[in-house]
């Protein structure tokens, strides 16, 4: 099995400069070494051609470690390559964790020395057997501990990896149980105000004071409100807790529907403002995400419109086209200055931006003409689900 590299050289060029420099110093030794193995005597060029082969089969030393280290002691008792046996079983070393196969391939490389010396010094005696045995079991040494440092390493690596991974759940889980308190306390907190407001437009409206109309509407638009801000609460702590949301089951009926937008104009022009409506198509016919991202960017527009211009006249235009539906909603400058009684939480467009990239659309809002302008545009299909 090919290791992973060590160095910055890719593992193929180190393997072709091995072979290159094993090949230069096989050929040169054949003029130089006291031993040719079984081959001494014969002409000399043979005997280098016969060590550059030898040396040639380095090319394929990851690929196949053992069946080159076994040719290579084999051959070392023919033409006596040291320097490729070293090769050889230093690549044997790196690769190998056995310690009976190592040894083996020691015990067989000090064999093949001793019989590539006496092969052309038949008084080989115990020092040219000690230079053999170096030339074998240190490679192998080498290469043992240079494949146990990767080892290690590789290993850290992925423990390192591995607790990153760890740390990064354990951020994720802190992160959904951060949003599951912040959850709970929006619907302790702000539920609990908005029921009671609720409550107390419904108790206004069977009151001393039910009689007069305007009392009458002035609870049925509170009441109304604070059912709608009930539900949009409820879409809330679906996000920031899935598991509460899915605990509640909530059926497809029981989804907030996106209301006409004829709904919100009458709603805005009954609390006071100027509102003017111009449609072109059938908005109710798309689909209901799409429905919902338009009733949401009118709602917050004719919203900010009524807290930071006062008394501006609103046009709201929604047209239906081919390729996805326009929407515009325009005001001009206040007549009054605004109120500082009106609450900000200043996330609205960033949250409408971010409803309408989802979809696939584009929203773009600033000043024009002394006043505002919300800008969308939302591809759609039209009959989708």
């Amino acid at each position: 099995m090919p290791a992973p590299p060590t160095s910055r050289w890719p593992p193929r060029r180190v393997d072709a400069l091995v072979t290159v420099v094993v090949v230069a110093l096989g050929v040169v030794d054949s003029w130089v070494k006291p031993s040719a193995g079984l081959l001494t005597g014969l002409p000399t060029p043979v005997i280098a051609v016969c060590a550059a082969a030898v040396g040639v089969t380095l090319w394929w030393r990851r690929r196949w470690p053992h069946l080159v280290a076994n040719f290579v002691i084999v051959m070392h008792v023919v033409s006596f390559t040291p320097v490729a046996l070293a090769a050889a079983m230093y690549t044997v070393g790196s690769l190998d964790r056995r310690l009976k196969v190592l040894l083996a391939y020691g015990v067989a490389g000090f064999v093949a020395g001793l019989a590539g010396l006496r092969g052309g010094l038949p008084d080989a005696g115990v020092r040219e057997a000690g230079y053999s045995l170096a030339a074998i079991v240190g490679p192998l040494a080498v290469g043992y501990a240079v494949g146990v440092r990767r080892d290690l390493t590789l290993a850290v690596q992925a423990r390192v990896t591995d607790l990153e991974r760890e740390n990064h759940l354990l951020d994720e889980r802190a992160r959904a149980e951060e949003r599951a308190e912040i959850a709970r306390e929006m619907h302790d907190v702000v539920g609990h105000r908005v029921s009671n407001m609720v409550l107390a437009a419904g108790a206004l409206e069977v009151g001393p004071a039910a009689g007069a109309p305007e009392a009458v509407r002035t609870a049925e638009l509170i009441r109304s409100d604070g059912r709608q801000a009930l539900e949009e609460l409820r879409e809330i702590l679906g996000v920031l807790a899935p598991a509460r949301a899915a605990a509640e089951e909530p059926t497809a009926a029981s989804e907030p529907e996106a209301a006409p937008l004829s709904e919100l104009v009458a709603h805005a022009r009954e609390r006071g403002q100027q509102v003017e409506l111009l449609v072109n198509g059938y908005p109710e016919t798309l689909p209901l995400p799409v429905q919902r991202a338009l009733h949401r960017i009118v709602r917050e527009s004719l919203t900010n419109a009524a807290k930071h211009a006062p008394g501006a006249a609103v046009r709201v235009e929604v047209d239906c086209r081919a390729d996805g539906v326009h929407l515009d909603v325009a005001n001009t400058a206040p007549t009054r200055p605004p109120s500082d009684d009106l609450p900000s939480g200043g996330h609205g467009v960033v949250g409408l931006t971010e409803r309408v990239t989802l979809l696939g659309g584009t929203l773009t809002a600033g000043p024009h003409d002394g006043g505002f302008l919300v800008s969308a545009v939302i591809p759609h299909r039209r009959g989708a689900p």
